[in-house]
């Protein structure tokens, strides 16, 4: 697994790889504005500590990604997505504290509203198994986030909005190791 990230547009300028997790690529880098994956599939972030909007990567060559995706700020942070091998399982929750309607998926949801007559989105999920992008509108559009195996009682306090909601969902299948 390995990521490399280039000062410049078109991988230009002073270069660091990595191959694990990075929380701050300030002492590495002083800014960051195209990289490579080499292999794996990563989260970068636009802050440290893997805060701040989301973006996914996997193998191949991203030569302006600012542009290509609207970041304000370069990319400061940057997590290994670890293999998975095995089912997919997630319990969504229509309210917080995983109250509420609950349904059980294990592959890719384009639309909760559509495939459940859901009239939102879900407030908290328990990922079971296998990593998942979750997005903020239907058919992947809008904000993601990256879920890995755990309990999310509450997506307000971890995005820092007001009542947040997910819309669609999808696995994180094919990365290239």
């Amino acid at each position: 697994m390995k990521i490399i990230f280039f000062e410049d547009r078109n991988f230009k300028g002073h270069s660091y790889e990595w191959t694990s997790d990075c929380s701050d690529m300030a002492p590495f880098l002083a800014r960051c504005h195209s990289c490579r994956v080499e292999s794996g599939c990563w989260m970068v972030y636009d802050r440290p500590n893997f805060m701040g909007n989301q973006y996914f990567v996997r193998r191949g060559e991203y030569a302006d990604y600012m542009s290509m995706w609207g970041m304000s700020e370069w990319v400061k942070s940057c997590r290994l997505i670890p293999m998975h091998r095995g089912p997919y399982r997630t319990r969504i929750y229509g309210r917080e504290n995983f109250m509420g309607q609950m349904m059980e998926i294990m592959d890719d949801c384009d639309s909760v509203t559509e495939r459940y007559h859901w009239s939102s989105g879900f407030m908290s999920c328990h990922v079971l198994d296998g990593h998942w992008l979750l997005y903020e509108m239907p058919h992947y559009k809008g904000r993601m986030w990256y879920f890995q195996p755990g309990e999310y009682r509450n997506f307000r306090e971890m995005v820092g909005t007001g009542s947040m909601r997910f819309m669609s969902m999808r696995r994180i299948l094919d990365c290239w190791y």
